[in-house]
């Protein structure tokens, strides 16, 4: 997994780089782990997540088919534009005015 710096912004960075591990399912199953997990507590973990799948499988089949609605699109973020760099220019100097 590799996360691109961008204009040293390790705050961006790191945002990503949460939003890519939460993706994968690397933090769950780090928390997972933590503790001991009995076998009989993973055996209907591992169901119900097997369950949920199926029924998100069905229910994408049948929204496909035309038997149920397809969800509604979330509207497009508008982007920011990027900064101007600040130059000699753009960067007024304050001076007393008589």
């Amino acid at each position: 997994m590799q996360v691109l710096v961008r204009d040293n912004n390790i705050d961006q960075a790191l945002r990503v780089l949460k939003k890519k591990l939460q993706r994968e399912g690397v933090l769950r199953e780090l928390k997972q782990r933590r503790a001991y997990e009995k076998p009989s507590e993973k055996r209907t973990r591992e169901a119900a997540e097997a369950i949920r799948r199926s029924r998100k499988q069905a229910r994408k089949k049948a929204q496909y088919e035309g038997l149920l609605p397809m969800p509604k699109r979330k509207p497009a973020r508008p982007r920011r534009p990027a900064a101007a760099p600040a130059t000699a220019a753009n960067v007024s100097t304050a001076t007393p005015s008589a």
